[in-house]
């Protein structure tokens, strides 16, 4: 278990060799890759989210592929195409950038809602359905997509179903004053990014990976992320509540942060950490509450505070 949180220890002091003052951001990122799932971070311009997303895709080592997501860009695009060989007189298939093991899905909701769902099957199956045919994308298969808030010119709001298939969303934010100035200080001819070289392995990532089902979670602790869920169904503020999906990220969350702090099982602390980030962009909220400038981020801290935590589970 040492082994392992030291893994992801290298991992996160890596990042912040450029990403300065957004050590829970960068865990969370972590806890998201470990559970095998996708990140979907969300701010303004200019506050790194790209930075975020080429860093952790350097430091696991794998093959790092980047798509900028336009109006004009089509769902073959994404996924690869059927060409017609003149010289074997047959068609073959060109994979697409979507054939990596990490994928940047950069500024994602500029893209149209049709080439938004080409992302559908890759994330939730791990595959590629071209002309009928299925074709099994590299392990591990990350998607790490960048968005910028709905209300920004030229944006396409994310469909609740691909929303779904992100494990997290997480956000930047800006910095504070002394990170700011640490920045300007940091940044000249070259950019950190540059001389960032990976720290581990896909296989070495792989391995931790299939580490993370076997934290362990008390009955207590299963039952207090299983009432996390079911109340934000309940809440008024809420016109759709987090689908039993959601209920299984939260737990694969919890569990990945655990196993980051050396432990093997998982604390009620875990938990409260993963569900903001797990819960709440799954929740759709109603007109009402949105006038009222309710969020989903409000709504899942405001029952992680209300919700009877379990005592002495372990």
């Amino acid at each position: 278990m040492v082994a392992k949180s030291s893994f992801t220890d290298r991992i996160i002091a890596n990042v912040e060799r450029v990403i300065v003052g957004k050590r829970n951001v960068i865990r969370l990122a972590v806890a998201a890759l470990l559970c095998d799932g996708h990140v979907l971070i969300e701010d303004v311009p200019g506050v790194g989210k790209t930075m975020l997303a080429r860093a952790l895709a350097v430091s696991i080592g794998g093959e790092f592929r980047r798509l900028q997501f336009t109006p004009d860009l089509l769902p073959s695009d994404v996924t690869g195409v059927s060409v017609f060989n003149q010289r074997e007189s047959d068609f073959e298939f060109r994979p697409g950038p979507i054939f990596t093991n990490v994928l940047l899905a950069d500024e994602v909701n500029r893209a149209t809602p049709r080439t938004q769902s080409a992302l559908l099957e890759c994330m939730g199956e791990g595959q590629v359905s071209v002309e009928g045919q299925p074709r099994q994308l590299p392990r591990p298969f990350i998607v790490l997509a960048t968005q910028n808030p709905v209300e920004y010119e030229g944006t396409f709001p994310l469909p609740e179903a691909q929303l779904d298939r992100f494990l997290m969303r997480v956000r930047m934010g800006y910095p504070d004053f002394d990170e700011e100035r640490g920045l300007t200080r940091t940044i000249g001819a070259t950019h950190p990014i540059a001389m960032l070289r990976a720290v581990a392995t896909d296989e070495m990532l792989r391995e931790v990976q299939l580490a993370v089902p076997s934290i362990h979670v008390d009955d207590s602790v299963r039952d207090y992320v299983v009432r996390l869920a079911r109340a934000t169904r309940e809440h008024p503020d809420v016109a759709l509540g987090a689908s039993p999906r959601g209920t299984l990220a939260l737990l694969r969350a919890s569990q990945a942060l655990a196993l980051m702090s050396g432990r093997e099982f998982v604390l009620p602390d875990d938990v409260k950490e993963a569900a903001v980030p797990t819960l709440a962009h799954r929740l759709i909220l109603r007109p009402d509450s949105q006038l009222r400038g309710r969020t989903g981020d409000h709504t899942v801290a405001g029952l992680v505070s209300s919700l009877d935590v379990p005592i002495g589970a372990a």
